[in-house]
């Protein structure tokens, strides 16, 4: 196990220093407009201070679904749901004029593009201990609801199961969104803050990576569109670009350049259900929109 998990390169929360934002989406991605339920999410330290930065998908008006590797260890949270979040990001302030990333909420935008967090929860994500589940998964709840025609469905238990010893399933396509590094390389990273989506392919369900827990996939066309820093919490949806329905979360990779073959941690398991509604209360749970794949 230790030489196997030598080889894993989490596709992490991005932290960023006092420079320009360093760390999307890379290779085959479009501009996400699609999916108006994807923010981007900065979480700060127990001082108030800048930590990192992750995606997720908001389930209800204050129940947003990321990663347990994003939420454990984080104080506080602002999440930001402009599609082009930090585009206008200044590295002499420091500062997004128009959005506020990744200090505050700008102007007009708090309960209508931007909220803020002191509740987070870790799923029990322990930096791969329990390797193949390593339990990525993690919730934030709004303290200012966001009021969207539409919100990410979760999967119903079980709903990738059959694709673990199906034939011809690698066709399945599924769709990650987030807001991490689009492109990158031993020399160049660029980072540009803004919600993009890429398609990818099923690799498998069952193996010694994945063990049922997580979803490998393998991005698509000539320029491998995948996942990669500051994408982790993202939500996998199954189908195209148009698709609502989330199966997984963005988790880690193995390809230390973003190469496109991805590793998400399954959302379609009782256990994983089970906890969202402990955390986030019966009522809360009630307004989560479940559909069968």
């Amino acid at each position: 196990m230790r030489k196997l998990l030598a080889g894993i390169v989490v596709a992490c929360a991005l932290a960023v220093g006092n420079s320009t934002p360093a760390t999307a989406i890379t290779g085959d991605y479009v501009e996400d407009f699609e999916h108006p339920f994807v923010g981007m999410v900065v979480f700060y330290d127990e001082t108030g201070g800048f930590s990192h930065i992750c995606s997720g998908s908001l389930l209800t008006p204050t129940v947003f679904l990321t990663a347990g590797h994003c939420t454990g260890g984080a104080t506080t949270a602002r999440v930001y749901f402009q599609q082009d979040a930090g585009v206008n990001y200044d590295p002499l302030t420091q500062i997004d004029p128009i959005t506020g990333f990744p200090h505050t909420c700008a102007d007009g935008t708090l309960g209508t593009q931007c909220a803020t967090s002191d509740e987070l929860y870790n799923f029990g994500f322990d930096d791969f201990a329990g390797f193949p589940n390593t339990r990525d998964a993690g919730i934030v709840v709004l303290a200012q609801p966001i009021l969207l025609d539409e919100y990410g469905s979760l999967a119903t238990a079980g709903s990738l199961d059959r694709l673990a010893t199906a034939r011809g399933q690698q066709s399945v396509t599924f769709t990650s969104s987030g807001y991490g590094v689009n492109e990158i390389s031993p020399v160049h990273e660029t980072f540009s803050a803004e919600r993009l989506m890429a398609q990818s392919r099923l690799t498998n369900l069952k193996s010694a990576l994945t063990g049922g827990f997580n979803l490998q996939t393998n991005g698509n066309g000539a320029g491998r569109g995948g996942t990669c820093l500051g994408d982790s919490g993202g939500p996998v949806f199954y189908g195209g670009f148009t698709s609502n329905n989330i199966v997984a979360v963005t988790s880690f990779g193995l390809a230390p350049w973003c190469r496109g073959t991805d590793f998400s941690y399954r959302t379609d398991t009782v256990a994983v259900i089970e906890w969202i509604k402990s955390v986030v209360g019966e009522d809360k749970f009630a307004q989560i929109n479940f559909v069968e794949i």
